[in-house]
C-alpha cells in the first residue's frame, strides 16, 4: 500500500498564525514546515542568527523569523508584535526552545558549576516557556487559541538526560497542567513528549557543551533502538503532525492538559538504558 505524504495532508491550520520558539532547527523547524504545509503563517523566535536569516529568505512573507532569546521579555514581545503587526492575530504559541545537559550526573558536578548550569538550563527550558506563555496570553485569549509545549520522555522517566535536564522537563509537565487549569476555558494548553530524536539540540555552555549537539552522541541510534518497542530513532518531522492536531480548533477542541507521547512506545517499558553514558564511565567525581 502506498504511503501518504504527511506534508500533503489537507489544510488543518488554514489562516492560523503561530509563534514558535526555537524554530530554527530540529523539532521546531519541522513544526514550522508542517504548519506552513497546513496553511498557517508563522513568527519564529530563535537565537541562531544564521538560521533566522535563512528562514526569512527561504519562506518569504509567510514566515517572519526574529533573532532573539527566549529568556528575554523584550524579545518575546518583539515576536508577538511581529505576529500581530504582520498577520493581525495569534492562534498558537509553541514553546519549543531548549538545551540539553548530556546526561551529567549530580555527583560529577562541583557546586559552583551546578548552580551555573541550573540557572542556564532552567532559564531556557522552563523560564523561557513561562515568559512566552505570559506574553501571548492576551492574544490567545482573544482568538480562542492554544499553547503547545515541547516536553520530552524525560518529563516522565529518568535516564533520558542528567538531573538538570530531567528536572527541567518534569517542570514543563507542571506548567502545562497548571496553565491548562488557569487559562481555561478560553485557552487550551497541551504538550508533545518526543523520545530520542536526531536533532541539533545543543548542550549547556555552563557544562562546557555549548557547541555540542545531540546528534554528536556516539551510538545514539543503537541506544534508542534498544530502549523502545518500535526500535527506531525518530526524525524531527515524525513529531510534527501531533503539533498540528493539538493546534487545530476543529480537531482537538476538547483537548487540554494533554501531553501526547511520541517516543516509540517507551511508556510501556520505561527507559531501558542503564548505567553511566559512555563519556562519564570512569570519570572522577567532582569535589563539593
Amino acid at each position: 500500500m502506498a504511503q501518504t505524504n504527511p506534508m500533503t495532508c489537507g489544510k488543518w491550520l488554514q489562516d492560523y498564525v503561530a509563534l514558535v520558539t526555537g524554530g530554527g532547527n530540529g523539532i521546531g523547524r519541522a513544526v514550522v514546515e508542517r504548519y506552513l504545509a497546513e496553511g498557517a503563517r508563522l513568527v519564529v523566535l530563535d537565537r541562531d542568527i544564521q538560521q533566522v536569516e535563512r528562514m526569512n529568505q527561504q519562506y518569504g512573507g509567510d514566515v517572519v523569523a526574529i533573532h532573539g532569546d527566549v529568556v528575554s521579555v523584550e524579545d518575546n514581545k518583539r515576536a508577538l508584535g511581529a505576529a500581530l503587526d504582520r498577520f493581525g492575530h495569534l492562534d498558537v504559541f509553541v514553546g519549543n526552545a531548549g538545551i540539553f545537559d548530556f546526561f551529567k550526573k549530580l555527583e560529577y558536578l562541583e557546586c559552583d558549576r551546578l548552580l551555573q548550569a541550573f540557572d542556564e538550563i532552567f532559564a531556557i527550558n522552563v523560564k523561557g516557556y513561562l515568559i512566552g506563555a505570559r506574553i501571548t496570553t492576551d492574544a490567545l485569549r482573544s482568538s480562542g487559541g492554544s499553547m503547545i509545549f515541547t516536553v520530552s520522555n524525560s518529563g516522565f522517566y529518568a535516564g533520558g538526560g542528567g538531573v538538570l535536564y530531567v528536572a527541567s522537563k518534569h517542570a514543563v509537565v507542571g506548567i502545562i497542567r497548571q496553565l491548562a487549569f488557569e487559562l481555561a476555558p478560553e485557552i487550551r494548553v497541551n504538550g508533545v513528549a518526543p523520545g530520542g530524536t536526531l536533532t541539533d539540540l545543543r548542550g549547556s555552555a555552563a557544562l562546557q557543551h555549548g557547541s555540542r549537539r545531540l546528534r554528536d552522541i556516539s551510538g545514539l541510534e543503537q541506544t534508542v533502538m534498544r530502549s523502545v518497542p518500535l526500535q527506531r530513532l525518530s526524525q524531527p518531522e515524525d513529531h510534527a503532525g501531533i503539533y498540528v492536531l493539538l493546534a487545530s480548533k476543529a480537531n482537538s477542541r476538547s483537548v487540554t492538559a494533554a501531553i501526547i507521547p511520541s517516543d516509540g512506545g517507551m511508556e510501556v517499558r520505561g527507559d531501558a538504558r542503564a548505567g553511566s553514558p559512555p563519556h562519564e564511565r570512569g570519570a572522577e567525581k567532582a569535589p563539593v
